[in-house]
């Protein structure tokens, strides 16, 4: 063992990672046997490399204005945003240390123009741009990062990737004005995606407010603008509830300057009004089209349709905690309800081939992604699911149509989000399927502000059917492991100490090859438990107006990445 720890030839095993992430030039292989500290690209490299996996087209005019359509916008903070909506705003304001690239999904420069890893493959020092300004004309310097990342870290601020954080994180701190210090808790290889959601937030803005009323804050619910200042290529400049909110390109931009004026995200709260506001011309880019609808919009002059696979799926989730609800604790009754369902027949009729029947919580893109060696299969089953209704001591005593148990109907409420492409489908088809075998299910549409506060803050819901995108790395503790309910994703309180005990292995693991055997491992502990049933992954079907130049959707990137390159027509 070294002096610090570390096993003979971790070292090496970093810099054989970082190579395969493209996150270290191959020529650097001959510097193995180097104390020397293993460097990032730089922006202008991860830039060049944009540039040539994607035709981008010389802008032939400049200025103009894009508008996108999203459901409604939960927060203006980027630290508290959990849904597509509040990113289409946070993402173009704020920005993070690091980002992810739309090529691969690896780890690239954002706030930072590059990082060195040190040979002991837990201190990463982070190397500022030092043109990065404040929206408001401050300098931003790492002071805001650490400011930042002890807002992130304490669990009363309420961001959803605190155990994530505090799991990777052991100590940082500023070097100078333009270098931050991060010191992980051993080689990690998942250190830097855990930090990609940590939006920089200015110090000078934010001092004052206590953590916990970060939430709440005007900053970040957007009644006071002048708080909402990032670091971004664009900056807010109008918010209307409810309705939309304009963005302003940042001509002070350390970066890729824009070639539009404005990007505009405009609220709509049904799926089927923003369809004919894309068809119309109203808007620009429409994501996730619903399958029936992928032709009509083709169909369209002057739009386009770009499909393909997600790190997604669509699922619905029981709340496991027997102080909201005791219907789900049995895990007989919650196989009893997934093979109620015909899920194969559920794609066919709401995606069109625009997805697959789930097979595991791993979805296509994730390196853990392996169905054939997930099991069981989970068929398709109704008298299997009555008669395990009936061992878990379910009846229909009284010859309503409805099991019960110890006088208690199993009836619940299903909370599904409006607006959706899929959701008020699969919700009346989950009606129908669990009514078949002695359920009561009364599904109810609820806005998606108020449906995340009741699914990740209150936990106040007996089930709820949603969409979900995985890590880049197939890491999905965020989602099952124990501590993850508190400020985490695991809103249905599910545990298991084995899944969290190989949790900690491959968190570890830094072969990838051993690491994808341990994500298989929890996989099928967590495809037995059945915490939530998982229905389909879905593949993207962004409609957008043919007058954009520059969108490229990708899996990992969704349509708006490519924004600062976008161009439309005179």
């Amino acid at each position: 063992m070294r002096p610090n720890g570390i096993p003979r030839g971790t070292g090496l095993i970093v810099l054989v990672l970082l190579i395969g992430m493209g996150l270290l030039p191959l020529a650097a292989i001959a510097q193995e046997a180097s104390p020397q500290p293993i460097r990032s690209l730089t922006r202008a490299q991860v830039w060049d490399e944009i540039l040539a996996a994607f035709p981008m087209e010389e802008p032939q005019h400049r200025g103009g204005q894009v508008i996108h359509a999203t459901a409604d916008i939960s927060t203006l903070n980027g630290l508290f945003a959990a849904d597509s909506a509040s990113y289409a705003v946070t993402d173009r304001v704020y920005e993070s240390l690091v980002d992810i690239s739309p090529i691969d999904a690896q780890p690239v420069p954002e706030l930072a123009d590059w990082w060195d890893l040190a040979p002991d493959g837990i201190t990463y020092t982070f190397h500022l741009n030092p043109d990065a300004r404040w929206q408001d004309g401050t300098d931003l310097t790492a002071a805001d990062i650490v400011f930042t990342f002890a807002a992130a870290l304490d669990p009363e601020t309420g961001y959803l990737g605190q155990p994530d954080l505090a799991a990777t994180i052991a100590s940082y701190r500023a070097v100078d004005d333009d270098t931050f210090e991060l010191i992980s808790r051993g080689p990690l290889p998942d250190a830097l995606w855990a930090i990609r959601y940590v939006t920089i937030l200015p110090k000078h803005l934010w001092e004052d407010v206590p953590h916990a009323q970060w939430v709440s804050d005007p900053g970040s619910t957007g009644a006071d603008l002048s708080r909402v200042v990032g670091t971004g290529p664009f900056t807010l400049v109008e918010w209307v509830p409810g309705d939309h909110a304009r963005l302003r390109r940042n001509d002070a931009y350390y970066g890729n300057v824009p070639i539009i004026d404005e990007f505009v995200v405009a609220v709509y709260s049904e799926d089927a009004s923003s369809l004919e506001a894309l068809k119309a011309g109203e808007i620009d880019i429409r994501e996730l089209v619903p399958a029936a609808r992928v032709s009509e919009v083709e169909a369209t002059e002057g739009l386009a349709v770009a499909a393909g696979d997600t790190p997604g799926f669509a699922y619905y989730m029981p709340n496991l905690d027997p102080e909201k609800t005791t219907l789900f604790q049995d895990r007989r009754v919650r196989e009893a309800l997934f093979v109620a369902l015909d899920r194969a027949a559920l794609v066919d009729a709401v995606l069109l081939g625009y997805g697959d029947v789930a097979r595991g919580t791993q979805p296509p893109l994730s390196p853990a992604y392996a169905p054939e060696r997930i099991a069981p299969a989970y068929d398709y089953d109704p008298a299997r699911a009555r008669q395990l209704l009936t061992e878990a001591g379910w009846s229909d005593s009284d010859g309503d149509g409805v099991v019960d148990k110890d006088g208690q109907a199993f009836a619940f409420e299903l909370l599904y989000p409006n607006p959706s492409p899929a959701a008020p489908q699969i919700a009346t088809y989950l009606q129908e399927a669990w009514r078949a075998i002695g359920v009561a299910v009364t599904p109810q549409e609820t806005p998606w502000p108020p449906l995340l506060e009741a699914t990740f803050v209150t936990h106040d819901f007996e089930m709820v059917l949603g969409g979900l995108y995985g890590e880049p790395s197939g890491s999905q503790g965020f989602l099952f492991r124990c501590d993850a309910y508190a400020g985490g994703s695991n809103a249905m309180k599910y545990c298991n100490p084995g899944y969290d005990e190989l949790d900690e292995q491959q968190r570890r693991e830094l072969d990838p090859v051993k690491r994808r055997e341990l994500l298989i491992q929890q996989t099928n502990i967590v495809w037995q438990d059945l915490p939530l049933g998982v229905l389909a992954f879905f593949d993207d079907t962004t409609g957008y107006a043919t007058r954009l130049h520059n969108i490229f959707p990708t899996g990992w990137g969704g349509p708006l990445w490519s924004l600062p390159w976008v161009w439309v027509d005179e």
